[in-house]
């Protein structure tokens, strides 16, 4: 699945859009959202910025290997004439998202995004199911997000690489994106019957 990573960038922006937009109460932030140039977007802040839009950039900013997985077994599936076919196991990742909340001259607006994040995915920590996108969709799938700390100074290299002034921001880990193997499945030979009287006898051969 070779879409995985944008899948998962989707599935999530989408996710907190529809969060965002269904918040009508009275500190909701739906209103904000309404306007032309307000948006859940997969763009970097500075983009957005450029751009001159507004409301939540959800950026992915790293992936790594999930070196926890990378042990996995190839998954064996049945063939339909008999016998059964190996997969080679997907490549594991972390993917690293950056939430910032975009609202020129409104801080407290920017807070009740950032809130917004924060209460999604303390609720929904595994996003699964329907909420999933692209070719995600009816497959067994789960990404699961977690808030992950970085420090002053790690965030801040992040600004520094974006080549913007510092924003308030929130860093999140979603697990696990799966990129399947372009290796063909192996197909070993189905044993037909077994002979417990047979053996090879090798020689062994003369020592000098």
């Amino acid at each position: 699945m070779s879409n995985a990573l944008s899948d998962t960038s989707e599935t999530l922006r989408a996710l907190l859009e529809a969060e965002m937009l269904a918040d009508v109460g009275p500190l909701g932030v739906a209103n904000f959202f309404g306007g032309a140039n307000t948006e859940v977007s997969i763009a970097t802040p500075a983009e957005m910025i450029r751009q001159k839009k507004q409301g939540l950039s959800v950026w992915l900013y790293r992936v790594a290997r999930d070196d926890t997985r990378l042990n996995d077994p190839p998954v064996v599936r049945p063939l339909a004439g008999g016998g059964v076919e190996m997969v080679p196991p997907p490549l594991p990742l972390r993917l690293h998202y950056l939430m910032t909340p975009l609202a020129p001259k409104a801080p407290d607006t920017e807070q009740k995004i950032l809130g917004r994040v924060l209460r999604t995915f303390h609720s929904r920590p595994i996003v699964s199911g329907a909420a999933l996108t692209g070719d995600l969709i009816g497959t067994d799938a789960e990404i699961s997000v977690r808030m992950e700390p970085m420090t002053l100074d790690e965030i801040t290299r992040v600004w520094e690489a974006l080549e913007g002034s510092y924003q308030l921001a929130v860093s999140y880990e979603a697990t696990l994106a799966l990129i399947t193997s372009a290796a063909l499945p192996l197909r070993p030979g189905i044993v037909e019957s077994v002979r417990r009287d047979a053996a090879l006898i090798l020689k062994r051969e003369a020592v000098r």
